[in-house]
């Protein structure tokens, strides 16, 4: 029998993820089946427990769900205890054991398929939920020379910020704090481009040669790259990149084995245009 993994969350039939694992199984030669199902919002532990019972060797979470998932882990690594989320179990002798790969896969993405070091780099990071906690510690460990968290709400930003304090200082506040300050990488972590929404940045706020970077990903450009370009950004990139960089690290903690993700991405990128 083939080994048996999944991705959980609501809604989940638009997930990319199936044809990500299957990439990546026929590339390394692993026998397995990888599902997306769809669990309950009020009994994603239940849609678990049956999982397992299944034989399911290890899952990834995706929304609502990576902050419940902490809760269930026996063990998680430093790096899901520091982001307060799980989007990576693994089961094994009865136990749960979590770990956190978006950031791991920003930070593969942004460097390794769009060349930009990120060392010395001020950093903007919008947004204070769950998405921006995952990547914090990745872009500090990266050697960003500047991380600044910028949210609707300016004392969520502030608290997040905080948080961090103890690996490098990391700015928290509101949008309204970033009059006359520029950034070379401006990251979006907030759900404005699912939306359709455009967030109050001020005038002047990407430096010459910037990125701006959306985690969302879609066919054409996302709200906030649209957004971002009008401001005067000089790259603009989606997080489709992410997506691949996190499940290949989510691969190599299940199998040993680290699979390539440029073909894959350029696989997607063709869906998409398609």
């Amino acid at each position: 029998m083939p080994d048996l993994y999944a991705v959980f969350g609501n809604p989940i039939a638009h997930s990319k993820s199936p044809f990500i694992h299957a990439a990546f199984a026929a590339q390394t030669g692993a026998d397995l089946v990888y599902q997306a199902r769809l669990a309950p919002v009020d009994d994603f532990a239940g849609a678990l427990r049956a999982f397992v019972a299944e034989g399911g060797r290890g899952a990834n979470v995706t929304v609502p769900f990576k902050e419940e998932a902490f809760r269930l882990c026996d063990e998680l690594t430093p790096r899901a205890a520091r982001a307060g989320a799980v989007n990576t179990l693994s089961f094994a002798d009865g136990r749960v054991r979590g770990d956190n790969t978006d950031g791991a896969g920003l930070v593969a993405d942004i460097e390794g398929n769009l060349g930009v070091v990120l060392a010395g780099k001020r950093v903007l990071l919008l947004g204070a939920g769950g998405a921006a906690r995952g990547v914090i510690e990745p872009l500090l460990v990266a050697g960003v020379g500047e991380l600044a968290v910028a949210n609707r709400s300016a004392d969520k930003a502030l608290v997040l910020a905080a948080a961090f304090a103890d690996l490098a200082p990391v700015g928290g506040g509101g949008f309204g704090d970033l009059v006359g300050r520029r950034f070379d990488v401006v990251i979006n972590a907030t759900s404005a481009s699912l939306a359709g929404d455009r967030l109050p940045l001020p005038e002047g706020l990407f430096a010459a040669g910037a990125l701006a970077y959306d985690m969302m990903y879609g066919k054409g450009e996302t709200p906030f790259l649209a957004q971002a370009r009008e401001a005067g950004a000089a790259r603009l990139a989606d997080g489709l990149g992410m997506l691949v960089g996190q499940a290949a690290e989510a691969f190599a903690v299940w199998r040993g084995v680290r699979p390539a993700g440029a073909p894959v991405l350029q696989a997607l990128r063709a869906q998409l245009a398609a």
